[in-house]
């Protein structure tokens, strides 16, 4: 496989205090087949465990990561900033546990199909195989349902790679895989360059990859699973829209719809970023908006009990700045509370204020590009037709909402709106009953539940005839 062999190490830098947080080394060419072979061999055992037994497991597996709340919770705070009081995905990682195992008994039951007298037909979801499971670093624990239980109860064995930027949170994973009696071979995490990566993914060694991050990375390994007839699973970027429509009920939308624009810093693939609003009700709405917008106060994720910390990376920050002044200097305006822009420029360089900007329109690259950040935008719109077809015009379609009173003209809507979720009254959820993807540079599959399960599987088909004429 051509693989890097020597060590090689790469730090992880706090964006809470431009500190490094930790150290740690890629893992070497000798390592990383070693891990294929464990993973290999137990392939097998693994598949033919009965699904209970998988599901027991998976359920103590999430019991064992609640029990390293804390550490894990400090973890999320230093490596990207988030308030330590939000920090805690755990309940969420466990509770898409809970629910696999509610799904998976029928989900992965036989599918009976038209039989004769001596010939029964059936088809069965079998594991794929081997899987390389890549994570993003922004929701880095609960992602890990999506990655780790979803493929593992389904039968499948992973190989976990986690962001460069969060790789505590894999370590403290395989440790509590392996404590909740986790066979050895079935989940491991490596700290995989993406030079290696690649090279895996080029070998044609997994069956299957699944991918949470940026629209470049996806593009890479698509084109590193290219020709290989490997299954690509791709979660990608969003530039999600939302529209309020004249008869919309401002009083409950407008903190929806700032918790959508700002929590976790705006670092969300479905965070609201393009916000239409019917011109009749637009000065009321970023009146209310920005009101709204004063209460989420930006400080110290650790020392502090803030609304907001710090953007991951201090480059990140400085992107998000530029898209908003630019869109300024074309004639967007801004509006952010004062005290918030002071707060963030003594706090540091990583530290980007909610604010509002209005004026803005599909000429400015900030209504085009994945921001990722705490800027909400607003455009007025004349109505319905023009709302759409702004909501359409995005090389992006992950999810998208609309408000109004009105809920059979919200659903017809709806069904106009080039997304993968869509939302009626509410924004920024990624429901774990329903499928979770995006369309067009959004990604390709989709996880969660019963379609997370398929999608983890094959139709095998089975034709069995019991006497022979």
């Amino acid at each position: 496989m051509n693989l890097h062999s020597g060590a090689r190490t790469f730090a992880v830098t706090s964006p809470v205090d431009g500190s490094i947080y930790a150290t740690r080394s890629y893992v070497d060419g000798s390592a990383i087949e070693a891990a294929v072979a464990r993973a290999r061999a137990a392939l097998p055992g693994w598949r033919r465990t009965p699904l209970a037994e998988r599901l027991a497991i998976l359920l103590r597996f999430g019991e064992e990561m609640k029990a390293r709340a804390a550490p894990l919770a400090d973890a999320v705070a230093w490596q990207i900033g988030r308030p330590l009081w939000q920090a805690d995905e755990t309940p969420r990682l466990a509770l898409i546990g809970e629910l696999l195992a509610g799904a998976a008994p029928e989900t992965l039951a036989d599918m009976p199909f038209p039989s004769d007298e001596n010939i029964r037909r059936y088809a069965r979801p079998v594991a794929g195989g081997l899987h390389l499971s890549i994570c993003a670093w922004n929701y880095p624990t609960a992602m890990l349902g999506y990655l780790v239980t979803s493929p593992l109860a389904a039968g499948n064995v992973v190989i976990f790679k986690h962001s460069p930027q969060t790789p505590l949170i894999a370590e403290l994973a395989e440790e509590a895989f392996r404590a909740a009696g986790g066979p050895e071979g079935v989940f491991q995490s490596l700290h995989l360059d993406h030079p290696d990566a690649e090279r895996l993914i080029a070998s044609g060694v997994f069956n299957a990859v699944n991918f949470i991050g940026s629209v470049n990375g996806g593009r890479r390994v698509h084109a590193a699973a290219a020709g290989t007839f490997t299954q690509v699973h791709l979660e990608l970027g969003g530039k999600d829209p939302t529209y309020v429509r004249s008869d919309a009920d401002l009083e409950a939308a407008v903190p929806l719809i700032a918790e959508g624009s700002y929590s976790n810093a705006g670092q969300s693939c479905c965070s609201v970023e393009r916000i239409y609003v019917d011109r009749s009700i637009h000065d009321r709405f970023v009146e209310a908006l920005v009101a709204e917008t004063a209460k989420w106060s930006i400080g110290h994720p650790i020392g502090e009990k803030p609304m907001v910390g710090p953007v991951v990376r201090a480059v990140a920050a400085d992107t998000i700045r530029g898209l908003a002044e630019s869109a300024v200097r074309a004639g967007a305006k801004r509006l952010m509370p004062q005290d918030g822009a002071l707060k963030a420029a003594k706090l540091g360089t990583a530290y980007v204020a909610p604010e509002v900007l209005t004026g803005v329109d599909h000429s400015m690259q900030i209504m085009r590009d994945e921001l990722f950040g705490p800027v909400a935008c607003v455009q007025a719109v004349s109505g319905d037709d023009e709302a759409i077809r702004l909501v359409n015009d995005s090389d992006y379609g992950l999810s998208a909402s609309i408000w109004t009173r009105d809920v059979e003209r919200g659903v017809a809507l709806l069904d106009e709106v080039e997304a993968g979720t869509v939302y009626l009254n509410r924004c920024d959820h990624a429901d774990l009953y329903l499928p979770w993807g995006g369309i067009k540079n959004s990604g390709l599959g989709r996880t969660n539940g019963r379609a997370g399960l398929i999608e983890a599987t094959a139709a095998k088909a089975y034709h069995v005839r019991s006497v022979i004429a």
